[in-house]
């Protein structure tokens, strides 16, 4: 196991970060061989994660494994920075520049000359600030401000954001010039409901740090609290395992810490993903168990199973689960009726009240099945009969 952590006598307060990562997941060793292999170039390398999965750990290992080892490494989270002073923080002022300037100042990429200058959050650098971040890049060099004297720099730049930059350079947020200087190298990390090798071993990091610094070092998980935290989604990544070991062993008796003492968040998963991706790895894992048994009917107990989760989630209404499944609801109809899974007195119509016949006067021009009612005459007399649950729609004339 590869395990990478930030130093302890780390100073840095401007970015937001994972303490802890490591790589024994099959993804995260096919990440770690990625980084071996461009951390001893010279170009830009783009980090793309979910925020608390560990980029500015990743940056300091790149750093750790280029030439540049010896240099300054320094991290700045663009969302943090004053959007007044950005300018003068990213590339120094000269005294008397604007109101409290009372002295020269470097800014970052000069205080990064001959390292690695880590740039978190860069797609919320203002427009403005994307144009001259393009032209250091070209030029590599930097004009502070308040002057017009060129100053050079060596730096290799890492940058990181938690959006798709795609998607902003489409919107118009930012600059495509940008994007292509960035996105020379790009590594993306996986969140951490993707790496379930990880948890674990993560888990087992945190308890013994935190277990040495609240002298509880033989705390340990019970096989429960094991299998909440492999069955979590992790909205929070990295930062919130972290924070759930912590709170744990502040609250444990016994020396084991149980489900009720994990304190899991119920945060949904940000960006419309599916809570759990690990619920549709189990249900692979679940059919590829049913057909290594070689169960006979396996498509209809798979489809019955299935039919009647979804006709139980709807609260046994048709036209929901139609919607649901993605059916037509006569289908969804016919296939609660073949597994038994409608009663008679749902599969009947109210005392005197039927469905109209295909060849109806109301359905004149209306192709069948197409669930469209076409207008009726003022003339036509009607009736409705629609069960308590609205499941069923019977027309009576």
């Amino acid at each position: 196991m590869s395990l990478l952590a930030l130093p302890d006598s780390t100073t840095l307060t401007l970015s937001l970060r994972a303490s802890a990562l490591v790589f024994e997941d099959p993804k995260s060793m096919e990440l770690l061989a990625r980084i071996q292999l461009v951390a001893p170039s010279e170009l830009n390398v783009l980090i793309v994660g979910e925020t608390g999965t560990g980029k500015e750990l990743v940056a300091r290992h790149i750093h750790e494994l280029s030439s540049r080892r010896n240099g300054p490494f320094l991290a700045v989270n663009c969302g943090a920075l004053s959007a007044t002073l950005i300018e003068s923080e990213l590339f120094g002022h000269e005294k008397g520049a604007f109101t409290g300037a009372l002295t020269a100042k470097r800014g970052w990429f000069e205080a990064a000359s001959g390292g690695t200058l880590f740039l978190d959050e860069i797609g919320d650098l203002p427009h403005a600030m994307q144009v001259k971040l393009l032209r250091v890049l070209q030029e590599r060099e930097v004009v502070r401000v308040g002057s017009h004297t060129p100053v050079p720099i060596d730096v290799r730049l890492v940058a990181a954001t938690n959006v798709k930059l795609e998607d902003a350079v489409l919107a118009g947020r930012f600059r495509e010039d940008l994007y292509y200087r960035l996105n020379v190298a790009a590594l993306h990390l996986p969140p951490l409901r993707q790496r379930f090798g990880d948890i674990m071993p993560l888990a087992r990091h945190f308890l013994s740090f935190y277990g040495q610094r609240l002298g509880c070092q033989e705390t340990g998980l019970s096989p429960a609290a094991e299998r909440a935290l492999l069955a979590h989604s992790w909205p929070g990544n990295i930062r919130e395992l972290k924070n759930v070991i912590h709170h744990a062993l502040l609250v444990a008796r016994n020396r084991t810490i149980t489900p009720a003492e994990l304190n899991l968040s119920c945060l949904p998963i940000r960006d419309g993903q599916p809570p759990l991706d690990s619920s549709a790895e189990e249900l692979d894992r679940m059919l590829d168990a049913l057909c290594q048994e070689g169960a006979p009917d396996l498509h209809a107990r798979v489809e019955q199973a299935l039919l009647r989760a979804a006709y139980r989630h709807c609260h046994h209404n048709q036209l929901a689960t139609a919607r649901l499944l993605g059916l037509s609801r006569h289908v969804v109809r016919a296939r609660l009726i073949h597994y038994g899974l409608l009663s008679r007195d749902e599969r009947n119509p109210p005392n005197g009240a039927v469905k109209p016949p295909a060849s109806s006067p109301r359905h004149a021009g209306v192709p069948a099945g197409s669930g469209v009612i076409a207008p009726l005459p003022e003339w036509a007399p009607m009736k409705v009969a629609i069960s308590e649950n609205g499941q069923d729609d019977w027309w009576g004339f």
